[in-house]
């Protein structure tokens, strides 16, 4: 059973302690020892095949580490933790033409597996879960028919039904324009505020990151740096976890860096 005060600010929601990830002779995360409290937006940012999609696999329960631990609410990841964890997954890997609507993907939130006839309870928490990302529209349009925006808000709104205090997002904002990724951070604060949620995104929009976040994660198989956006996008850390940025910055999202 998860602890009774699990949803209290600055509890520890994650923990991880010397971790280390290997697939074969790869070695996928290094040594990562770290703490993130609740109430937090953070952001991963890092280079592609930095670990970042591991390191949320490890908090999933879907990965366990080969050195190390990892701590969701004090307890280990638990596949099923379905009432604690919201995820929303990148929605690329989603096949359009699955002949369902929208408003029973959002149910599947709930049961876990797709079911012929919701009930009207169901119906009623999958309505609600629809009209937090301003989708109840989208409610009965066919899958095949959404935008890329529009199926992002679906997998949000499945990701919320159950109400979660730490939600999980893979690049929710691949193939959404600039407005819909606007609001679609929006709602994600809203939401963070309205629950007294911790969420935890992954992205590669450094603007969107620097704005959004309460501290970023710079991830590259180790921890570079995880503090707060105006010290984490600096010349210094960037330069480390990407290395070379292609020409010299006087200043990144306005802030003047210390390098």
């Amino acid at each position: 059973m998860l602890r009774e005060n699990i949803h209290k600010s600055n509890e520890i929601v994650v923990a991880f302690e010397n971790v280390t990830v290997r697939f074969g002779s790869h070695t996928a995360l290094e040594n990562i020892t770290l703490e993130i409290k609740g109430g937090l937006f953070i952001t991963i940012v890092g280079p592609n095949g930095g670990g970042k999609t591991t390191f949320l696999k490890l908090i999933l329960g879907l990965l366990e580490p080969t050195i190390g631990n990892v701590n969701v609410f004090g307890e280990k990841p638990l596949k099923n933790l379905t009432q604690a964890i919201g995820y929303v997954p990148q929605i690329k890997t989603f096949d359009r033409s699955f002949p369902a609507l929208p408003i029973e993907l959002v149910a599947t939130g709930l049961t876990g597996s797709w079911i012929s006839i919701l009930s009207k309870a169901q119906k009623k928490l999958a309505l609600e879960a629809l009209d937090q990302v301003g989708a109840t529209n989208l409610a009965r349009k066919p899958l095949g028919k959404l935008s890329g925006g529009e199926l992002q808000r679906i997998f949000l709104a499945r990701s919320i039904i159950r109400k979660p205090k730490l939600l999980l997002l893979d690049e929710p904002a691949s193939g959404i324009d600039v407005a819909g990724e606007i609001d679609f951070n929006n709602i994600l604060e809203d939401y963070k505020k309205r629950q007294n949620a911790t969420i935890i995104m992954i992205t590669h929009d450094w603007e969107s990151a620097f704005h959004h976040s309460d501290y970023v994660l710079l991830l590259n198989r180790s921890v570079i740096c995880y503090d707060e956006p105006k010290k984490a996008f600096s010349e210094k850390w960037l330069r480390i976890a990407f290395g070379h940025l292609g020409h010299s910055h006087d200043m990144i999202f306005g802030v003047k860096n210390n390098a």
